[in-house]
């Protein structure tokens, strides 16, 4: 297995290797209900630790609550140093839909409940997963503000924000994490991450293999791919590690072979000829 490339410190105490894992597509088809092959989605979970990775991310609405709970049944009693992240504010629905509700009340008693079902006694890292357009931002923050300052949470992280509502948390809270969607070939949070690197705020793109026509045949990726004898998916997410040092990649997969595939991904250095192709 290729080395990782390095780590990361969230919230300045909780060190992880950059590159993580998402727990999303360990569930059933369309994130709903449990995976039709458990046992894979179990050693799935578990070989991802094999091979280092000590951040684990997921979210009570995936699918709902079964990766949570596939989570602590592949791992529980957590080794030292592994850090499960989830998230709260999203609500599924049996038609498969993604209802935010950030109001305080619900914010609580998901989180109660995400504990339950890690068998956690404080979430190291708890985000946000939407805001919710209908609650202000400081009420459902202030919310994730009290339950740290109780213990439940270790630190308060956010997802699909802006920079000016990343502002506004930060007025109520510390926040120690910023999740949104980022890739090689979606760039649209680039100032988020930008407002993240100036301040040293961990940032998780989520979506991060999403490459599209760039891992075409003829274009920079596949270029690049093909003369390091790696996958498009490998150099997408080593063009990730070398973006910024505190981009920390979690994707996911419900599949052993792509698992080994992405995490070999951390000893890939790209030189900067091949950076300046990719842009």
């Amino acid at each position: 297995m290729a080395a990782f490339a390095d780590t990361f410190r969230i919230g300045g105490d909780l060190e992880v290797r950059r590159l993580g894992f998402g727990a999303m597509r360990i569930t059933g088809p369309g994130v709903l209900g449990w995976p039709e092959d458990r046992e894979n989605s179990l050693a799935v979970l578990r070989r991802a630790v094999e091979l280092g990775v000590t951040l684990i991310d997921t979210a009570d609405s995936y699918g709902p609550e079964v990766s949570e709970v596939l989570i602590a049944e592949a791992l529980h009693p957590y080794p030292e140093g592994l850090v499960i992240a989830t998230k709260g504010g999203l609500v599924r629905t049996e038609r498969g839909r993604w209802p935010v509700d950030g109001s305080p009340e619900h914010l609580r008693e998901a989180c109660e409940a995400s504990l339950r079902r890690l068998r956690l006694e404080r979430i190291d890292l708890y985000q946000l997963h939407r805001p919710d357009p209908e609650v202000p931002l400081e009420d459902s923050v202030g919310e994730l503000a009290r339950l740290r300052r109780e213990g439940m949470i270790r630190h308060v992280g956010l997802s699909n924000v802006s920079v000016e509502q990343l502002a506004r948390a930060q007025a109520v809270v510390p926040i120690a994490s910023v999740q949104n969607r980022y890739s090689l070939a979606d760039r649209r949070s680039e100032d988020v991450l930008e407002a993240c690197e100036r301040q040293g705020i961990a940032f998780l793109p989520w979506y991060p293999l999403a490459v599209g026509d760039l891992a075409m045949p003829g274009g920079a990726l596949g270029r690049i791919a093909s003369a390091r004898g790696a996958t498009p998916a490998q150099v997408a997410l080593a063009w990730l590690l070398a973006r910024s040092p505190v981009v920390c990649p979690i994707p996911g997969t419900a599949s052993l072979r792509h698992l080994e595939e992405n995490v070999g991904a951390a000893g890939l250095e790209l030189t900067n000829e091949e950076l300046g192709a990719l842009g």
